[in-house]
Parts: C-alpha cells; sequence; structure tokens
C-alpha cells in the first residue's frame, strides 16, 4: 500500500530562498555544530546520557528554527523543501559527522522514513514513521548478509514465508546500520522465490522486541569499537503480513527508490567532507613554516591544491547533474554510478593531501581529518563498492552503442 500523500510535493524555493536556507545552515553549524564536536567525540549522542541530553538540545534548537527532517514532505513532519534544496543544505550538513543527526536527516532513519512515507500502510506511519521523524527512537535497514556478496543482491538468502496471517522471517545480516538501539529494521528478504531474481524481494518491518531477532554483535569498523554495524539473526521472526512495504516483491523497485537520491545525499555530504579538508590544508600550508618558507610557497604543496580544487569541482558538478536528473524523475543509472565511485575517490584523496601537509597533527586527533580519513576509506566499498559502480558505467554505454545510440554528454 502507498501512502495517501505519498507523492505530495511543499511550493518550491526560489535560487534565493535556497542560497538563505544555506547561510542559516552555515550559520548553525559555525554557532552550534563544531563547537560541540569534540565533546560527541567523548560522548556518545546516542549512547552516553550527557551526548544524548546535548544532542537533543541541539535538535530542538533545528526544530525551532524550522529545519527539522529537511529530507521530507511536511505532510510527514519534514521542511519540505524538495529534494533540490535538500540536496544543497546537504553539502553543509556533510561537513560535520554529527550535522545530520541534529537536523534529524541521519542515516539510516532518514531513508528509512522515506520509505516508509511512500510505501508504508497508515497504520506503519503511526506506530513507526511517525515517532522515527520526530526523533523519539532510531531505526536500522537490515540488508547486507555476510555468507554472500553485497555486489549482488539477488543472491540474499534471508526468507519470508507466509504462514497464516504472518511472515516468518529467518536470515543471518551483517552491517545492520545502527542495529544496536534500533526500535526497529526494515528487513530486505526474499519472499517470492518463484518469481525471477529482481521480483523475490520484499521489504519488511520488524520490531527490535520480536522473539527470534538476535543482535549477535556489535562490528568494529575502521577503529569504531562503539559498533554501530550490527550483526543480526532472524531466527523465526513472526509479523503480520501488514508489515510489508509496497507490494510483495517489491523489494527491489522500493531499494532503487532509497538508493539512488541516497547515494546522491551522500556524495554532496563527501562534498562537503571535502571542502572542510580542503580548507584545512590551505589554512595550514600557509601558516607552517618549513626551511624558510611557508608550506603554500612549495611546488608540490601548490600541485595538491590545484589538483584538489578542480577534483572537488568535477565531483560537485557531476554531482548536481545527477541530482537534477533525478529530481525530474530520470532514474540517472550512470550518473548515479559515476559520482559514487569518482566522489569516493576525490573524497579519500583530498583529505589524504590535507593530512599529509598537517604531517603528524594531520593523524592525530586534533583535528578532524583523521576521523575524515577513516570514514572515507568506507565511501569505496558501501552502497556498492566502486567495482559495481563501474561495471554499470562501462556496460550501460556499451549498451547504448550497440543499440545505434552515441552517448549524450550535452545538458539535458
Amino acid at each position: 500500500m502507498t501512502a495517501p500523500h505519498a507523492h505530495a510535493t511543499d511550493r518550491k524555493l526560489t535560487d534565493a530562498e535556497v542560497q538563505a536556507l544555506r547561510e542559516r545552515v552555515k550559520t548553525f553549524m559555525e554557532s552550534d555544530i563544531y563547537p560541540n564536536e569534540d565533546f560527541f567525540h567523548h560522548h556518545s549522542p546516542r549512547r552516553s546520557t550527557e551526548g544524548v541530553a546535548r544532542m537533543k538540545e541541539l535538535q530542538a534548537k533545528t526544530k525551532a528554527m524550522g529545519m527539522w527532517a529537511p529530507h521530507l514532505p511536511s505532510e510527514a513532519g519534514g521542511m519540505g523543501i524538495g529534494f533540490m534544496p535538500y540536496v544543497y543544505m546537504n553539502e553543509i550538513l556533510g561537513r560535520s559527522p554529527i550535522a545530520p543527526l541534529a537536523f534529524g536527516s541521519q542515516a539510516p532513519d532518514s531513508g528509512n522514513a522515506e520509505i516508509l512515507w511512500q510505501f508504508g500502510s497508515k497504520e506503519l506511519q503511526d506506530k513507526y514513521m511517525k515517532p522515527l521523524v520526530n526523533g523519539d527512537i532510531y531505526s536500522c535497514y537490515s540488508m547486507t548478509e555476510p555468507e554472500v556478496s553485497g555486489a549482488d543482491p539477488t543472491n540474499l538468502q534471508t526468507t519470508a514465508r507466509r504462514d497464516g496471517d504472518e511472515w516468518v522471517i529467518n536470515g543471518h545480516k551483517w552491517f545492520t546500520s545502527q542495529g544496536e538501539g534500533a526500535t526497529f529494521a526494515i528487513v530486505m528478504c526474499a519472499s517470492e522465490l518463484d518469481q525471477p531474481p529482481h521480483r523475490r524481494m520484499s521489504q519488511i518491518v520488524v520490531p527490535a522486541n520480536t522473539p527470534g531477532f538476535e543482535i549477535v554483535r556489535p562490528v568494529p569498523v575502521m577503529g569504531e569499537t562503539e559498533g554501530s554495524h550490527a550483526e543480526v539473526r532472524y531466527t523465526d521472526v513472526r509479523v503480520p503480513l501488514t508489515n510489508i512495504l509496497g507490494e510483495a516483491g517489491g523489494g527491489f523497485r522500493i531499494a532503487q527508490k532509497r538508493l539512488g537520491p541516497g547515494r546522491i545525499h551522500h556524495c554532496m555530504r563527501w562534498l562537503g567532507q571535502m571542502q572542510r579538508a580542503f580548507e584545512l590544508m590551505i589554512e595550514y600550508s600557509l601558516q607552517r613554516e618549513v626551511y624558510g618558507s611557508t608550506l603554500s610557497e612549495k611546488q608540490t604543496v601548490q600541485n595538491w591544491i590545484a589538483d584538489s580544487y578542480v577534483e572537488i569541482q568535477a565531483s560537485r558538478a557531476l554531482t548536481l547533474n545527477a541530482a537534477k536528473k533525478i529530481d525530474q524523475g530520470d532514474e540517472a543509472r550512470v550518473e548515479i554510478s559515476a559520482i559514487k565511485f569518482f566522489g569516493a575517490k576525490v573524497l579519500h584523496d583530498v583529505i589524504d593531501r590535507a593530512i599529509q601537509v598537517h604531517g603528524a597533527r594531520g593523524v592525530s586527533g586534533d583535528t578532524p581529518l583523521e576521523g575524515m580519513y577513516r570514514n572515507a576509506r568506507g565511501a569505496r566499498i558501501y552502497d556498492g563498492p566502486d567495482e559495481s559502480h563501474r561495471m554499470v558505467v562501462s556496460r550501460r554505454i556499451l549498451q547504448s552503442f550497440k543499440a545505434g545510440n552515441k552517448w549524450d554528454f550535452g545538458v539535458q
């Protein structure tokens, strides 16, 4: 079932309004986000008493400013600014790891809320979406499995079979982001085994307190010992048939609705990270003196600055082009895959250069660069490894040429 107003849109913002919104976000980042980064480095905004309380204060401020949940229409409890303004907003939010949470747009909650709004029944929306959007609960998205490659989700082995008016789910997942402490999971599972591969999967809402839902362990990732990625087992987990999102066998269609725009937002946030690292690199190079002159006067550093500038601008142009196509209703498969692997490389390279300019300081906790670097390495894997996205780009271009159509590089 699709929500009654799933595709309703709010008033379109003018360019001047978008720019004004970006300025408001920048101001809030300077006054409330950056000054709190060190605090949240030592106090989890989700698990420590002090961290939760401080984050609630920040969230109350963004709500009072009318900047809460920018990813959703007003009918769903969001800002109602539309897709492209949120894209531009994400470029600023991405500069800090705590900003999305402060604005109520952190993954995977933002994506879960979007598909609950578009594909969930009113009952599911009232029970799960509304408290999720309000920031009262957290959720997780359970798709990746340790036994099969995440690059080919048609091989997922978790199953859901019908038994009366219930689904019975069995399977093994990991990298279930935000699994610990989540109120519910959205689970990708095979329910239509007699159908073609892309019609076998369904997405089903599973409350975390359901018998058989077991958090096996938090999976430590790149120095993260707190464990935001859970290994989960589903053993004869029973939920009502009405907990399905959309229709049975529609899991891949829902995933595309979620992952395409989601990759745009990832890439825009990466741009924020790149730009912040770029600024840190330049500011430090202008101050630090080595062998009688500042680092900014060294040719190698100048080359790094020039290369970083060009790569950031190229990544930004590619990302905005893909975003505009998505906004116009195009799936933009080639464009999204291109920005995913290109953006991930630029993100890594710019941060790497910034660290090198900072020297030992760059790998310390005295700057945000070391944390940015760890997160950047994961960008080449999550939401599909670089190799899979390169394959998508090359295959679709080759198919176009085989059909007698050369690829159009022009602006649409």
